[in-house]
């Protein structure tokens, strides 16, 4: 597939765009859009370094990095508004956010948009669980109905300021009611003017291909290592039908891995030594979370201000 982001990179320097119309068009764009997820600004900038076009960030990844403890609705509206203007201060990619089930009801929703988009991500999701949700691929899951849905979907529409802010309906009904009741309401949720739509946990190709061919506009594709959906690439998700996939928890358990494997070298061994060609080294890191340019800016306007004031002092003498 083609390097969507120095497309992007391109575009965006000869023609500055909003990260809304950017994603938009990138969603829009033939080739299938991969957003890997985060879950700290370390790993936007990763991302972001890696060449990416888009992210995306969920609950998921966030409670068990800020809480460590279960995707269960136990994060607030403020907590997660708060993280994800972090994480856009650190690119300039757009980002796509997960608003859980609205936070509330339809004037939850709205303060939620108003959050959101303050917060500088390019657009959210909202799916159809009853509160507390659970994760998409867990067992035990259900569903409001979808009146209910429907009217945070147009709650979300109406309070966004920027018309390029992508809303998504996610709909879990697929694990609960089956992918007839599924798709349906998809459906009506882009008659109800949702932008992008998520059929969650579909657990077979031919449920893939009938929710991309039934559905009137974008759909989305969640690859969750070991989940319920099979986990394809992304040129055969293109060849199915879907415009975009997210990688929503991967880097987390890669995290994960990585950490619980380096405290047990360091409690076996008493050092990292045999781990460091795992690790980045000190200047490299460094280098990852900007200190060369931040140190340079810092100089940059010291000489400024001293100059500022030698200037001053040389016309005083005069």
């Amino acid at each position: 597939m083609p390097d969507r982001r120095s497309t992007a990179t391109a575009f965006t320097e000869e023609f500055p765009v909003r990260k809304t119309t950017r994603f938009r068009q990138l969603i829009a764009a033939p080739e299938i859009l991969v957003m890997p997820g985060v879950h700290d600004a370390l790993g936007v900038r990763l991302a972001d370094a890696a060449g990416f076009a888009a992210l995306t960030a969920g609950g998921y990844g966030a409670t068990a990095t800020l809480l460590g403890r279960p995707d269960s609705s136990q994060l607030s509206l403020t907590e997660l508004a708060d993280m994800y203007s972090r994480f856009c201060d650190a690119t300039a990619l757009p980002l796509l956010a997960d608003a859980d089930t609205g936070f509330g009801n339809v004037t939850n929703v709205a303060r939620a948009v108003r959050l959101y988009e303050k917060a500088g991500v390019a657009g959210l999701f909202i799916e159809d669980q009853v509160f507390p949700k659970r994760c998409g691929h867990m067992a035990g899951k259900a569903v409001v109905p979808p009146a209910e849905w429907l009217a945070k979907i147009k709650a979300a529409l109406d309070a966004r300021e920027d018309p390029d802010f992508v809303i998504m309906a996610r709909t879990d009904a697929l694990a609960v009611n089956g992918v007839d009741d599924a798709i349906a309401r998809a459906q009506l949720a882009r008659e109800a003017g949702a932008d992008l739509l998520f059929v969650e946990a579909p657990t077979t190709t031919d449920e893939m291909r009938r929710i991309c061919r039934e559905i009137p506009g974008p759909c989305l594709a969640n690859n969750v290592e070991t989940g319920r959906s099979p986990l394809l690439p992304a040129a055969d998700l293109q060849a199915i039908g879907y415009a975009a996939v997210v990688f929503p928890v991967a880097a987390t358990y890669a995290v994960a891995h990585a950490l619980a494997e380096l405290f047990a070298t360091i409690r076996r061994t008493g050092t990292t030594a045999e781990f460091l060609p795992r690790m980045l080294e000190f200047n490299a890191f460094n280098d990852l979370v900007g200190l060369s340019a931040q140190r340079e800016r810092e100089a940059a306007l010291q000489e400024f201000a001293e100059s500022l004031v030698a200037r001053r002092n040389a016309r005083r003498t005069v």
